[in-house]
């Protein structure tokens, strides 16, 4: 591993255990062992490093999710396989993204609320794309529009809130708790 992904692993850890603003440029060079000129010749502020932080949890999140979602056919398996997938993270049996500590990007954009701060941005591309991942699977169920459009936004809400009862309340089953919901709205569904 070079030194610049070492300073970005080390510095996405920190960050998302213990807050971005909680911690020092100084914390992040003694837990890396980098000299702070290394870590300024790749980033020049720690915002930038706190971005490249972002990039970097959203590309090993993306390919864990994807990966979770392309051991199942798409569309209804898979999106009820999401739930499974995020049942696994919160209780932290995913040694590709580590412990269960909330969502990065929700942590990491309510540090930084303003929309048209960088690290905002980089947080909602992530969620972009992570409805854009939905949106696929959602596709495979051949609905009208509306409901194509209507379950890919329940899908997503499900997704979110799980994540942040997981988080906030400590309820660990509430993966499941979504996946039962979007499953019997998917049976009302197939019934119409």
């Amino acid at each position: 591993m070079d030194k610049q992904e070492l300073l970005v692993r080390t510095a996405f850890k920190l960050f998302y255990t213990r807050g971005i603003h909680a911690v020092g440029v100084n914390l992040v060079l003694a837990e890396s062992g980098i000299a702070k000129k290394t870590l300024y010749h790749h980033f020049p502020s720690k915002e930038h490093l706190v971005e490249a932080a972002i990039r970097y949890r959203d590309c090993s999140y993306r390919a864990w999710l994807i990966s979770r979602l392309e051991h199942v056919p798409a569309g209804r398996p898979a999106l009820l396989e999401l739930f499974n997938a995020l049942s696994d993270w919160f209780h932290s049996r995913v040694p590709d993204i580590g412990h269960f500590n909330g969502c990065f990007f929700i942590n990491a954009s309510a540090e930084f609320g303003d929309r048209d701060n960088a690290i905002h941005r980089a947080c909602a591309e992530h969620k972009a794309g992570m409805m854009a991942l939905i949106r696929r699977h959602v596709d495979e169920l051949s609905l009208s529009e509306g409901r194509t459009e209507e379950i890919t936004n329940l899908t997503v809400l499900l997704k979110e809130g799980a994540i942040s009862m997981a988080h906030v309340q400590g309820n660990l089953n509430a993966a499941f708790e979504a996946k039962g919901i979007l499953e019997n709205i998917l049976n009302g569904y197939a019934d119409e």
